[in-house]
């Protein structure tokens, strides 16, 4: 039977921690969620510099271990779907929002996009920001993806700056998009 077919609410899907001896499927749902999403818009060459590199077991444990970071499976029956990772303090990617979490990473398998997986691991990154006390929740999203783009706008963040992103040799511009709580 299909994934889809057993998806019949987001009942059937469960959001847990990750701990660090799941590090190989982090890696696993990493590396195929960002080839799904990226790499017909990206060189052969720095996808494979990517992937072998920020999405190494090495690299990723390291971000499992780091007190200020946690990440988030979401699971239909026993199969992880996707993904999210957030930073608080010193782990986030810049300091431009004050008393803030930020979402690096929000990844779903491509057959479940549109599906609400998003939308959970999205509420999820909320309520953590709640419980911490933050006032905001910030990201960045690639200036070409169009469907991101869109539904964080439908989440109701909005766009406040921009920063480089290194995928490989390529600079690409991030739109910087935060949401007050």
């Amino acid at each position: 039977m299909r994934f889809m077919d057993r998806i019949d609410s987001v009942h059937s899907v469960s959001i847990q921690k990750i701990t660090l001896n799941e590090v190989e499927a982090l890696q696993a749902i990493s590396r195929l969620t960002f080839y799904e999403t990226f790499a017909e818009v990206n060189t052969e060459e720095n996808m494979s510099s990517y992937l072998e590199n920020d999405l190494s077991l090495e690299s990723l444990s390291a971000e499992l271990n780091n007190p200020n970071s946690e990440f988030f499976f979401a699971y239909l029956e026993n199969e992880v779907i996707g993904y999210l990772k957030i930073n608080c303090e010193s782990a986030q990617n810049e300091q431009k929002t004050a008393n803030s979490i930020e979402i690096e990473r929000i990844y779903v398998l491509k057959e479940f996009l549109g599906k609400t997986i998003g939308q959970l691991l999205l509420e999820r990154a909320f309520q953590i920001a709640r419980e911490k006390g933050n006032e905001n929740v910030w990201l960045g999203v690639w200036e070409e993806n169009k469907r991101a783009f869109r539904f964080y706008q439908k989440n109701g963040f909005e766009e406040f700056d921009k920063h480089i992103f290194m995928l490989g040799e390529d600079a690409q511009t991030d739109i910087l998009m935060k949401k007050n709580l």
